[in-house]
């Protein structure tokens, strides 16, 4: 007969839903339609709101989704749901709800009338999923995209300064040629470092041997320290600093020496300041170290540019055999 047909389809039917939805990889809930407490009450969860929650069926059948919400659920969000769902209409959105350890996470639901047979809400359907994961890989990204903005409008100022300095401390053309393109070679590893670091850092001593390693030839370098990450708005004023020691040391300094000798010291201090960032750039066995007649950029960079942008201590003396360079750089709390 027709009809034992239609109800023999219609049961088959109802049991490959079911298990649609217990298979679903999506948290799917079925409440009732009353929106003020203690409803709607929860009639129906699938397996994958359980493994989502931690809340078994048992423990949440005749309850409140409410049960989900906690202090730092946005109650903005939970008026703007409420209000299209006493529209009824169908509404998406998304909040942060509470496991039942206490833990967080982010949900994206989507909650859906469903009415019967005299068009009345009978309930609401809510599917939901576990957006954590992806809403963190966002608000990464969202962080590192405006780092990213942000350090290139310094790197436009500091390469206009870069310039304006070298012109002003070159004597002829080739000399200011020469010296901007690297300062500007310098700038573009420090930047590199910084770049391919996921927390967006360079370490001290990866500047170091970025500026230094084309120069260790016969064991002349010494370099020798733990390893300290800066972030990148103390990275570049370093990484710059250390280019114009290196220059010096080349053109002027033990490097331009074949019997020069070059330590570079460097280690973390604990103190009641906080911790700060020490290191020693020591020449031996070099022509002495003249005191400069005039300010150059090196000199300039070393006793303002540093002190201003890194809040370091910086000590200069111009030694016999050497260049000697102290330095102090509080470290920020969240860097090692």
């Amino acid at each position: 007969m027709p009809g034992l047909d239609e109800t023999r389809v219609g049961r088959v039917d109802l049991r490959l839903l079911r298990a649609a939805v217990e298979a679903s990889g999506e948290a799917i809930l079925i409440t009732s339609a009353e929106l003020d407490e203690p409803g709607p009450r929860i009639e129906y969860a699938n397996p994958a709101f359980s493994r989502m929650t931690g809340y078994e069926f048992d423990e949440v059948v005749g309850r409140s989704p409410r049960l989900l919400q906690g202090p730092e659920t946005d109650r903005a969000t939970l008026v703007r749901v409420r209000a299209a769902l006493e529209a009824g209409e169908a509404v998406r959105d998304e909040v942060l709800n509470y496991r039942k350890d206490g833990s967080t996470y982010r949900v994206e639901w989507v909650i859906t009338p469903v009415c019967d047979g005299d068009g009345r809400i009978a309930h609401w359907v809510s599917t939901q999923r576990d957006v954590t994961e992806r809403r963190a890989y966002e608000d990464r990204q969202a962080l590192m995209v405006r780092e990213l903005h942000h350090r290139v409008k310094n790197t436009l100022a500091t390469v206009q300064a870069v310039l304006n300095a070298t012109v002003r401390s070159s004597l002829t053309i080739p000399e200011f040629t020469r010296a901007l393109s690297g300062r500007i070679a310098s700038l573009a590893r420090t930047h590199a470092l910084i770049t391919e670091d996921v927390a967006q850092a360079a370490s001290f001593d990866g500047l170091l041997r970025a500026e230094l390693s084309p120069y260790d030839e016969r064991g002349r370098l010494s370099l020798d320290g733990p390893r300290v990450a800066l972030p990148s708005e103390a990275a570049v004023p370093v990484g710059m600093a250390l280019h114009e020691l290196t220059t010096n040391a080349l053109r002027h300094g033990s490097l331009a020496d074949p019997n020069g000798r070059l330590q570079v010291t460097w280690w973390v201090e604990e103190g009641s300041a906080g911790r700060a960032l020490r290191w020693d750039w020591t020449e031996h066995d070099g022509p002495p170290a003249p005191y400069p007649t005039r300010e150059g950029f090196g000199h300039r960079l070393l006793n303002k540019v540093l002190a201003t942008q890194t809040g370091a201590e910086v000590d200069v003396d111009f030694a016999a055999d050497g260049l000697r360079v102290s330095v102090r750089m509080p470290l920020p709390p969240s860097h090692p």
